[in-house]
């Protein structure tokens, strides 16, 4: 990489900033423009400031984290990166849904914090394993409408892409889907960008949602 990015801070606590701005900050191609202690602060310091990345806390007064990404996302204006405990957050899918690009958890180490802002700085969804897990669970908890139509947009993959989308549902990465379908990794990331191209999806994190709504993964599939 040889842009710097942009990175912007929300949390309500302020020791919790100061912590990532250390991590951060200390990198060469990684820049802090703005903290911000809510939702409404977000929104404003991000149409100031322009981030590449927002790193966004969930509960927060005023405005909480989600409906912050949503209005982030629909004016464009950063990457969001979720900064969650689970323990105690309940809105993971609620999250996805309004355009986050990935989660990160509060306890995760200085490299896990780097790689998430780079990640996410690429335009590259962000689902570590145990969040993968965590946001299947919750998917897979919902009730599946009977017989549900298939999205015409379906027909659109080969069924190549599909078995690809079947497996991005399932939270694989690139190279656990390329040893399941006996691939190449570059292969796997074609197969990957065209099923996103094909049905106008962001990222791999909306075609997480997706396989699910389309119906492509049971609730009892592990």
């Amino acid at each position: 990489m040889t842009d710097t990015l942009k990175v912007l801070l929300v949390d309500d606590h302020a020791m919790v900033r100061s912590g990532f701005a250390m991590v951060l900050s200390v990198e060469d191609d990684i820049e802090v423009v703005g903290e911000a202690a809510d939702g409404l602060q977000a929104i404003e310091k991000a149409r100031e400031s322009r981030p590449d990345v927002v790193l966004m806390d969930v509960q927060m007064p005023r405005m909480d984290g989600i409906e912050a990404t949503r209005h982030l996302v629909a004016d464009d204006l950063g990457h969001v990166v979720i900064v969650t405990t689970f323990d105690r957050d309940d809105y993971l899918f609620d999250a996805l849904q309004a355009g986050a690009s990935g989660f990160l958890l509060k306890n995760a180490g200085p490299e896990q914090l780097l790689d998430a802002v780079r990640a996410a700085g690429r335009g590259h969804a962000l689902l570590a394993p145990e969040v993968t897990r965590r946001v299947i669970g919750k998917m897979a908890g919902r009730e599946v409408a009977p017989e549900r139509p298939e999205p015409p947009a379906l027909a659109g993959l080969t069924g190549r892409e599909r078995e690809v989308l079947v497996l991005l549902g399932r939270g694989l990465s690139n190279g656990e889907i390329a040893a399941e379908l006996v691939l190449g990794e570059a292969t796997v990331k074609t197969h990957v960008s065209n099923v996103l191209a094909k049905l106008h999806l962001r990222d791999r994190v909306q075609a997480v949602i997706y396989a699910y709504e389309a119906g492509l993964i049971l609730p009892t599939e592990e």
